[in-house]
């Protein structure tokens, strides 16, 4: 056992510490102290180290624990008298280093605690050193001791918009105000402050709810050398808010300033829903970085193979967390709960959910314990969960995610929206499916039709204006020699790779941009838009971004001004189809009539007509809901040619106006239904590559 005092450390100062209690994990604040209680299993001794700052060489203080009067059943515990909010602490846990047990103990190493609810990273971390043996303590990253009840909320509550009505706009906090564009001074670019600036912005174009790419505190250089990590996939703390979001530099400030952010965003009728990571962790396979997990208990929090001495990788990035193993399973709901009850956040979209199925051996579980825990927990049941049903090892359960209550990505959404406006053939057909529900991935009888979180760009790919621009992806910045990123983007550059001068081949781009963008939100289902593609962000042909935190992954707040026609389009087509009870049904409709009395009827260029072979380029659909004003003619075009379509005929009195025509510029692409033109006769010509709506009103007159 190793128990050699490092040099220069203080001796322990054993007489005010008192034995503790072994709950809650973490580091609680008592009236007059701290309660620290971590759990380790197989160790020998728990030592607990109080440090002065983040870039202390030493720590200012060690707690050798008792295993007599500091440890309960697995948990070791001391309640030290004096210690306030702000304090910051570390773990050296001494135990066996013995692979073939799953034992990856190391005494010299300073370990995070799993609970901690915020972290201090000095001016001397180095994730390459971290990887190396020996003595970390100089460079290790810090726990700080946080009272989640010092906080005035001011009476916030959680804001539970419907699905029926949500928008959700999925965004990079540091990304959206680190521009120099953004308007904003130096301090606040990149932080969550600088968000709070921007919600008129969020508000005005009908978002609902945020979903912030990872907050969770994670390794900035977990990236390749040179880069940083700048999604954030890669966790180190699973409780605490990312330190590199703050606009100050005190170590409490972090969990204020993002509370501050979430009140902000409430205030504006806003969810916030987290994007949280508990598939994998930042200490990545057998070469990374001991920072917390692997020192306390390896083979509890991570699935690892005990034969091949390897860590199981079911995430794609070097471990699987053994999410349904008890303990980990416990952490997991304790920090849903916290999310919820102490940062006051509105819903999860969870990272790889479908890791969370697989058992403490990677095997698949019918009913995983975790998964139902979230599920059933009546802290949550407010709040929304959303599943990426996919792992990176090809379990695929879009359609099949377990439980009553998670949404889904749907990825097929995604690809058969792009197959259909991209002109490839087989894609009618699907596309039907598509834009009314999805019925033949969700099958189940009055399924929310809601639950299908759709998207046809999220961070993962091409943006919008790259989806339009490049025929192939360019990841030759990431330093992966372009192997990286996805090579099926069902993409189409209009015919010029990359940027162009050309204004009929912008014009063609941003026809389809918009054609996107009125399928996301004319179909059934919540739909997500991605951060920019409202004003044509580009990431220059990279569809694999993580490592890039620079001005190719920002938002170039000019592009505000430049495509101020494209946003007008895109907040008018968010008010139409969020207003209308036709695009927002609550089960997915099993045939000419939905649950709720809408009539639906399908056309091609003739009536009653819908062309549904594979060389079909085009489709047509009608809506009417026992509700005035409440009818709908929908006809999409990804043909090359101009069609003539049949119109629907009305009762008199009545009359076909055109809200949306993708083809048309700016002030006649989008029109308000009350000042929308008139559509005379009973044919509309569609121009190629387009999409028209619209709604049937009584006559207007003059």
């Amino acid at each position: 056992m190793n128990r050699m005092r490092r040099a220069g450390e203080r001796g322990d100062m054993q007489s005010d510490v008192q034995p503790g209690k072994s709950y809650q994990l973490g580091a609680t604040v008592l009236q007059d102290g701290v309660n620290f209680s971590v759990y380790s299993k197989s160790c020998y001794s728990v030592e607990i180290l109080l440090f002065d700052d983040a870039d202390a060489v030493r720590p200012s203080r060690v707690i050798t624990l008792d295993p007599k009067t500091n440890r309960t059943f697995y948990y070791w515990h001391a309640y030290v008298p004096g210690l306030k909010a702000g304090q910051l602490y570390g773990y050296r846990v001494h135990g066996p280093f013995d692979p073939g047990r799953g034992l990856l103990y190391d005494g010299h190493k300073v370990l995070l605690d799993p609970y901690t609810k915020a972290v201090a990273i000095g001016r001397n971390y180095d994730r390459s050193d971290a990887c190396r043996p020996g003595d970390n303590i100089a460079f290790a990253p810090k726990s700080v001791v946080v009272d989640p009840l010092d906080y005035n909320w001011e009476g916030d509550e959680p804001v539970r918009n419907p699905y029926t009505t949500s928008v959700i706009y999925e965004l990079h906090v540091g990304g959206f105000t680190r521009h120099p564009s953004s308007g904003l001074g130096v301090e606040k670019r990149g932080t969550y402050g600088g968000l709070i600036e921007k919600i008129g912005y969020l508000k005005e174009l009908g978002i609902t709810a945020v979903e912030l790419m990872p907050v969770q505190q994670f390794d900035e250089q977990d990236a390749p050398v040179h880069l940083s990590n700048y999604w954030g996939y890669s966790p180190m703390a699973f409780f605490a808010p990312h330190a590199g979001y703050c606009s100050k530099r005190d170590h409490l400030s972090p969990v204020n300033e993002f509370r501050d952010m979430v009140k902000a965003l409430h205030r504006s009728g806003i969810e916030v829903i987290l994007d949280v990571v508990f598939n994998h962790t930042a200490e990545a396979g057998h070469e990374g970085p001991t920072f917390s997990f692997r020192g306390l208990e390896n083979n509890s929090y991570y699935i690892y193979n005990l034969e091949h001495q390897r860590y199981e990788n079911y995430s794609g990035c070097g471990n699987t967390v053994n999410t349904n193993f008890s303990i980990v399973r416990r952490m997991i709901s304790e920090c849903l709960r916290y999310w919820v009850e102490h940062m006051h956040v509105d819903g999860f979209r969870f990272d790889l959910a479908s890791v969370m199925v697989r058992g403490e051996n990677g095997e698949l579980m019918e009913k995983p314990p975790i998964l139902w825990s979230i599920e059933s927990d009546p802290m949550l049941a407010g709040t929304k969960i959303i599943a990426e049903a996919w792992d990176a090892a090809g379990l695929y359960q879009v359609g099949s995610f377990i439980g009553d209550r998670f949404a889904e990505w749907n990825s097929q959404f995604r690809d058969d929206v792009r197959r259909f406006v991209k002109g490839e053939n087989s894609s009618v057909y699907r596309l039907s499916n598509r834009v009314m529900g999805s019925p033949d991935i969700y099958p189940q009888p009055d399924r929310d039709t809601n639950r299908s979180i759709n998207f046809v760009t999220c961070h993962d790919g091409f943006t919008l204006q790259d989806l339009v621009s490049y025929n192939i992806k360019h990841n030759e910045a990431n330093a992966e020699a372009n192997r990286d990123g996805y090579d099926m983007n069902y993409s189409w550059n209009c015919g010029v790779e990359g940027p162009t001068d050309d204004p009929a081949i912008d014009g063609m781009r941003l026809r389809r941009i918009k054609n996107y963008l009125t399928l996301l939100f004319t179909s059934q289902g919540t739909p997500m838009l991605l951060m920019g593609d409202e004003v044509r962000r580009t990431q220059q042909g990279n569809n694999n971004a993580y490592c890039q935190d620079n001005e190719m992954s920002w938002f170039d707040w000019q592009l505000t001004q430049a495509n101020s026609g494209l946003l007008r389009f895109v907040q008018g087509l968010i008010r139409f189809s969020r207003s209308h009870c036709v695009f927002n049904l609550e089960h997915v409709p099993r045939g000419p009539v939905s649950s709720s009395g809408v009539k639906i009827a399908w056309h091609g260029v003739r009536l009653d007509e819908p062309d549904f072979r594979d060389d079909s380029h085009s489709l047509a659909y009608e809506m009417k809901a026992p509700v005035e004003g409440e009818h709908v003619f929908v006809m999409m075009s990804a043909y090359w040619q101009p069609l003539v379509f049949e119109l629907p005929r009305l009762d008199n009195g009545y009359a076909w106006y055109r809200v949306i025509d993708t083809s048309m510029g700016t002030g006649e692409d989008y029109c308000q239904p009350g000042q929308s033109p008139r559509v005379e006769g009973d044919r509309y010509q569609l121009q190629d590559h387009s999409i028209a709506v619209l709604v049937a009103h009584r006559t207007r007159q003059g």
